[in-house]
């Protein structure tokens, strides 16, 4: 088999094509189906079929733009109630690609309607697992819970990934190469390993859902600790589950304004990527500090955890060179229809961002309110500061109350990265306010 993965870094997200003579299928495809036609124009080859493991919480599919521009077919499990044109696809359903012969398995857990998807071509056997079976791990059970029946949604769940891990992949032999949807970074899942690939033997003896043990044990497990849920992922769902618009019209719609030297709008959502030394300089007042500098940068999911779905927001970018980058990585989350225009800033000092006396603080910390916006299971790991108030940096924009004013503010985080975000959420929630970055002199105190 010809199996070919695409790695999108920010989102920790794989997906594949698998070529034979001249015929290719693609697995769960990235928001931009350019890569995928790209390698069929390589390999001369025609996609006529798309599959899709579940509707993605995480990034929007081009499965239904892929379906129109190629006259592909897609295949999904009837559970899935899709509103595109679409085969079937579930236990015992197979479809002939050529030499490759492709089945499928019902495997809930992380959705009640994934699927695992079996390719073989003679003693060669490929599993693309989805967000089932990721390497060292399984997918969170928790992201398709509906308000009212929490607990009960998500322990449903977790007992259908134990029956799944317990009976569905026994009569896959241990050679078979494992291909999930995510690597780690992904929030879809808590401990993921940062192999792209592995055996189905090799899980079977060193994944923790294989263990030996009782379902309860495997479902206390699973739920314990998983990371938050931002904002967007139930938007993306419902996004995947009726199909996205094409993605190069929607990427042209957002308005372009260069070097802007006033901006009116004081109720605005401002988000600036740049840097966050050029944002402390000269920022619009009022906007929030979301760095994308590097694939590095998770610009994504904090864009989806900071901003509401259908929220109306502008950009701030360093230079007109980024806008065709963020355009497309906003897009990868659907939100570029909220996208109101993108400037680049001219000359005007608009508003800065005074910096930490960086001395004073080490040595009189108890003369600040120190806020800790790590996750949760960060600080229940232990704090940096023993007098920090912890609120976590998705939830920041709703907990003004809970920050005091009567000393100063310092926002931390682990690295620096979250802090510059955060810090500027809380200027705008607590104006008057001293509020510094410690960014990442973090690392000074641990």
């Amino acid at each position: 088999m010809n199996i070919t993965q695409f790695e999108d870094k920010p989102l920790a997200h794989y997906s594949y094509a698998i070529v034979s003579d001249g015929k290719m299928a693609v697995v769960d495809p990235s928001r931009d189906p350019k890569p995928y036609y790209e390698l069929a124009e390589k390999e001369n080859a025609k996609i006529v079929a798309v599959f899709e493991t579940h509707p993605h919480a995480d990034f929007v599919s081009s499965h239904l733009q892929i379906h129109k521009e190629t006259g592909a077919d897609i295949y999904v499990s009837k559970l899935v109630g899709a509103n595109y044109p679409h085969k079937t696809f579930d236990d015992g359903d197979k479809f002939k690609l050529r030499d490759v012969e492709f089945s499928a398995i019902n495997s809930p857990g992380h959705s009640p309607d994934s699927i695992t998807v079996i390719a073989k071509n003679h003693a060669d056997y490929a599993m693309f697992s989805g967000d089932t079976l990721f390497i060292g791990d399984v997918g969170r059970p928790d992201l398709r819970e509906k308000a009212g029946n929490m607990k009960a949604k998500r322990e449903e769940l977790a007992k259908s990934m134990y029956e799944t891990m317990q009976t569905k992949f026994n009569d896959l032999p241990d050679n078979t190469i494992v291909y999930p949807a995510h690597g780690a970074g992904s929030l879809c899942g808590k401990n993921m390993s940062k192999d792209a690939s592995s055996t189905l033997g090799r899980e079977r003896e060193e994944n923790w859902a294989f263990k030996n043990m009782s379902e309860e044990e495997f479902v206390n497990h699973i739920l314990a600790d998983q990371p938050f849920i931002p904002s967007y992922f139930g938007f993306n769902v419902d996004i995947n589950k009726t199909g996205a618009d094409n993605f190069e019209t929607n990427v042209a719609k957002p308005k372009f304004h260069f070097k802007v030297e006033s901006f009116d709008d004081k109720e605005a959502l401002v988000i600036d990527v740049r840097h966050q030394e050029d944002f402390k300089k000269n920022h619009i007042k009022g906007s929030i500090n979301i760095m994308a500098q590097s694939e590095n940068d998770k610009l994504e999911t904090w864009l989806g955890s900071i901003v509401e779905p259908e929220e109306p927001f502008y950009v701030v970018l360093d230079s007109v060179d980024d806008k065709e980058d963020i355009l497309n990585r906003i897009a990868k989350i659907g939100y570029e229809k909220q996208l109101e225009a993108l400037l680049t800033l001219g000359d005007t000092d608009f508003d800065s961002t005074e910096k930490i006396d960086l001395q004073d603080f080490k040595n009189n910390p108890e003369d600040y309110t120190i806020l800790d916006i790590r996750n949760k299971s960060e600080v229940e790991e232990g704090k940096i500061f023993d007098s920090a108030i912890s609120i976590p940096l998705n939830q920041l924009r709703n907990s003004g109350d809970d920050i005091p004013t009567d000393k100063p503010i310092v926002v931390h985080c682990a690295g620096g990265y979250r802090s510059a975000a955060g810090s500027s959420i809380v200027s705008n929630l607590k104006k008057g306010a001293k509020v510094y970055d410690l960014s990442d002199a973090v690392k000074d105190f641990y």
